[in-house]
C-alpha cells in the first residue's frame, strides 16, 4: 500500500508540473487547476464526526472548466492503506455577486481491513464499500470576508454497512481575517444534523486555518462535538491538526502573462 501513496503522490506533483510547463493550447483547456496535500495526526472525514483515529495523508485536486469542476479527494492512513476515495463532479448553478448555488455528486469507495480464514489461516484483507452521494450548497455573501450558507448531502451505500446518510449543515465563513500585514485566518463555525439509517445526531464543529500571504504552507485545526446523538456517545469529541501544502495556480499565472 505504501507503493500506492508513492504512485499517487508522484502523479499529484506531476500533474502540477504538467500544468506549469504546458503549451498555451493546453493551458487554455482548463480555466483553473489547484491542489492541496495535507498530513494530520487524526484523519477527519467529510462528515466531521467520523475520523480515522490514526495519522492520515490527504490529497485534494480541483480541475475547473467554466462552471464545472472535477475534484478528486483521496485519503490514506499514514502507513499506506487507502481510507476513502471521492470523485466529485460539481457545477456552479448560480453565481451572483451575493448569492451562489453549487450542486455536485460523487461515486466513492470507503476501505476497511477485515479478517478472513483462508486455507485454515487467518488473513487480513482490504475491503472496499461503494457509495454514491449528491450535494446542494447555497451560500450568501454578506461582505468580502463574511458569508453564511448551508450544505446538504445525501448518500447511498451499496454494500455492507450504512445504506443511507443525510448530512445537513448551517455554517458561517470568515475568510482572510488579517492578524498582521502578512498573516491571516479563515474560520468556519457550523452546526449540523446527521442521520445514518435509523440513527441520528446533532453536532457542532469548527475549522480554523492560519496562513501566510503568498505562502503555500498553512495550518488547520478541526474540532467536532456531539450535542445530542445516537450515532456516537453524547460526550463524543474529535479534533485534528492538519499541515497543508497548497499548489500554486500556474494556469491563471500563465494567462496573466499573455
Amino acid at each position: 500500500m505504501k507503493q500506492i501513496i508513492i504512485i499517487l503522490g508522484t502523479l499529484f506533483f506531476l500533474v502540477a508540473g504538467r500544468q506549469a510547463n504546458a503549451q498555451e493550447e493546453d493551458r487554455n483547456f482548463l480555466d483553473d487547476f489547484r491542489g492541496t496535500a495535507s498530513i494530520t495526526h487524526n484523519g477527519i472525514s467529510l462528515v466531521p464526526t467520523f475520523s480515522l483515529g490514526d495519522p492520515a495523508l490527504l490529497f485534494d485536486l480541483k480541475f475547473t472548466k467554466g462552471r464545472v469542476s472535477f475534484e478528486p479527494d483521496m485519503r490514506f492512513a499514514l502507513e499506506g492503506k487507502p481510507w476513502s476515495f471521492l470523485f466529485w463532479l460539481r457545477y456552479k448553478a448560480i453565481q451572483k455577486e451575493r448569492f451562489s448555488l453549487r450542486v455536485g455528486a460523487h461515486p466513492a469507495l470507503n476501505f476497511r481491513t477485515v479478517s478472513v480464514i483462508r486455507n485454515g489461516q487467518t488473513e487480513e484483507i482490504l475491503e472496499s464499500r461503494r457509495y454514491l452521494a449528491a450535494e446542494v450548497v447555497p451560500n450568501y455573501k454578506i461582505s468580502d470576508r463574511v458569508s453564511v450558507g448551508m450544505y446538504y448531502l445525501h448518500g447511498r451505500g451499496f454494500d455492507e454497512g450504512v445504506k443511507e446518510t443525510n448530512f445537513l449543515v448551517l455554517n458561517a465563513n470568515f475568510s482572510n481575517v488579517p492578524i498582521s500585514e502578512n498573516y491571516y485566518l479563515n474560520f468556519t463555525p457550523q452546526v449540523y444534523y446527521l442521520s445514518t439509517d435509523d440513527l441520528k445526531g446533532y453536532y457542532t464543529a469548527g475549522f480554523l486555518t492560519f496562513a501566510k500571504k503568498d505562502f503555500p504552507i498553512s495550518l488547520t485545526a478541526v474540532v467536532n462535538k456531539g450535542i445530542d446523538t445516537q450515532i456516537l456517545p453524547d460526550d463524543d469529541f474529535t479534533w485534528s491538526i492538519l499541515l497543508n501544502y497548497s499548489f500554486p495556480n500556474p494556469i491563471r499565472k500563465s494567462k496573466r502573462r499573455i
